[in-house]
């Protein structure tokens, strides 16, 4: 019943933003403690790029630190990513995923609801 659609990804050249928003339907954002957006570009295995907890804590990987920000709006049932500096590394298929566990970080498995993804390329 619930599910999450990410939107805003694109092809923008190196040094470009992009938004990447995330909204939530059948249940309200805030009744998931910890939201992440991951990342996988073909033949690589999916890696965590940032997350943020309801207790207002967040993290990033080391490759985005700097230059992404996680964020929410829950009143819009949304969480977004503003990815600026954007790399030809920063290329794959960003998903959306939602984890009713405190603490989930980059653990998939403590991820029970996921987006189907947007696209995100950057051209070099």
């Amino acid at each position: 019943q619930v599910q999450l659609a990410e939107s805003g990804g694109g092809s923008v050249q190196t040094g470009g933003s992009l938004r990447l928003s995330c909204a939530v339907s059948g249940s309200a954002y805030s009744s998931y403690s910890t939201m992440a957006w991951f990342r996988q570009a073909p033949g690589q295995e999916r890696e965590g790029v940032a997350w943020f907890s309801r207790g207002g804590r967040q993290y990033y990987a080391d490759s985005v630190s700097g230059r992404f920000t996680i964020s929410q709006d829950n009143a819009k049932n949304t969480l977004y990513l503003q990815m600026n500096s954007l790399k030809s590394e920063d290329t794959g298929m960003y998903y959306c995923a939602a984890s009713g566990s405190y603490g989930a970080g980059f653990e998939m498995r403590r991820y029970n609801v996921w987006g189907q993804g947007t696209q995100v390329t950057v051209s070099s």
